[in-house]
């Protein structure tokens, strides 16, 4: 305790006695609300009764908030009796009006409108069509991932009319053998339903058709081309070996009855893995036809007579119509159909022509370079073919060495021994 502060005194206080009766009044203690006992304990709570030292320090009175409060006050019983029913009726009805709240009130729904933008993936466009490897005409892009297939026609007086010969797109025409001319048509642009008659075919045949790494149908061939076909890993469409993918038809005697379709021909192709062609077509380009033609009728002679060719250029289509052995060259379809053959290129090969040792079947220099004849667009083009190997494309030059571009369209190639097998005039 600190020496400064004195401690209370307690102050004697004299009270009057009553006149009548003696009254003793209990005082309430104000933190308990309870009767002090002894009287002579209590102490007025009015400060002019107790009157305080001037040493004597004044303690403030606690402030007291109503949770102390109510936590110190003891109800007396009969106010338990008003206060209870009174926390009863409260809760209760506090709890139907948040019932009623709970019940009257709506989920609230929230409704997101989510845009949402389509993810558009790029459409690579393709050409409506594409320049035919082939041909160079316009096809459908997946046309030059066909195979290409080569097959051998018969060219002998009894094998006349052929079928399938004005749809190739490209045809190569050599002696066989006596004098004999045969054909090697391709196709890829098209399909045929009918080609023939088909006979055997020749080494040169075979080195031909590897430059467009062709499947080749035929009937047999010479001792030296059946040979190749195995030396050169050609891939080999043979009937001998294939004949349910051909017929025999009996409206001509064999050997000139053996024919079949490009479609069939495409199935057994499927069938070995030989179902596309990787090679270089020839340059092609859009035709330009002159107003002055200098060759407008042109003759070649491979052999004898009745295989003596003969075309005459036609201006209105820029064409060549097509004659052999002094008559038309007519394509039959099955049907009975014919059509004149009119390629709209013509093309001389000069090459070096001998006969194998039997003294029966033609040889040509096939791979090596020589003189040829371009006709086209009612003109004449002296260039130089060449070939350097058996799957090399054969190609075309003029005279400064450049590369001739051929007109889109059937292209029909004539092999001759001598360039004065070749004539042609206005």
């Amino acid at each position: 305790m600190n020496d400064d502060i004195r401690p209370r005194q307690r102050i004697p206080i004299s009270r009057a006695e009553p006149e009548h009766e003696h009254i003793t009044t209990r005082p309430i203690n104000p933190e308990t609300n309870v009767e002090i006992e002894d009287s002579s304990e209590a102490i007025s709570s009015s400060p002019a009764e107790f009157p305080r030292s001037e040493h004597e320090e004044v303690v403030p009175k606690p402030k007291r908030n109503l949770w102390h409060r109510l936590r110190r006050w003891h109800p007396t019983k009969k106010q338990r009796l008003i206060i209870i029913p009174v926390i009863i009726i409260i809760v209760i009805g506090g709890g139907l009006g948040v019932n009623k709240l709970l019940s009257n009130s709506k989920p609230h729904t929230i409704t997101a409108t989510i845009k949402v933008t389509p993810v558009t993936k790029p459409v690579v466009s393709q050409p409506a069509t594409v320049p035919s490897t082939l041909t160079g005409l316009p096809v459908s892009p997946s046309v030059n991932q066909l195979p290409v297939t080569a097959v051998m026609i018969e060219n002998s007086t009894d094998a006349r009319p052929q079928s399938g010969l004005a749809q190739a797109g490209i045809v190569f025409e050599a002696v066989a053998e006596g004098g004999i001319t045969r054909y090697m048509a391709l196709y890829q642009d098209t399909s045929p339903g009918y080609v023939g008659p088909i006979r055997s075919v020749r080494p040169y045949y075979l080195q031909l058709a590897l430059g467009f790494d062709a499947s080749i149908a035929h009937v047999g061939g010479s001792p030296e081309a059946i040979q190749d076909i195995q030396a050169w890993n050609v891939k080999d469409l043979d009937q001998f070996y294939n004949g349910s993918y051909y017929q025999r038809v009996n409206t001509r005697p064999a050997p000139h009855n053996v024919y079949t379709s490009i479609a069939l021909l495409n199935q057994l192709e499927d069938a070995k893995s030989n179902n596309t062609s990787t090679y270089s077509g020839f340059p092609r380009k859009t035709d330009s036809p002159t107003t002055a033609p200098t060759a407008t009728s042109i003759d070649f002679n491979p052999s004898i007579s009745e295989f003596e060719v003969h075309y005459d250029y036609n201006s209105t289509n820029d064409s060549y119509t097509r004659s052999v052995g002094g008559e038309p060259d007519m394509d039959v379809d099955q049907a009975g159909n014919e059509t004149q053959v009119a390629p709209k290129v013509v093309i001389a090969l000069v090459m070096q022509q001998s006969l194998e040792a039997d003294g029966l079947h033609t040889v040509y220099g096939t791979i090596g370079s020589g003189q040829a004849y371009i006709f086209q667009d009612g003109i004449v083009t002296i260039a130089t073919w060449q070939k350097t190997s058996n799957t090399s494309q054969i190609t075309f030059s003029n005279t400064k060495g450049q590369t001739i571009n051929l007109n889109a369209g059937q292209t029909w190639v004539t092999i001759v021994g001598s360039s004065n097998d070749v004539s042609y005039k206005t």
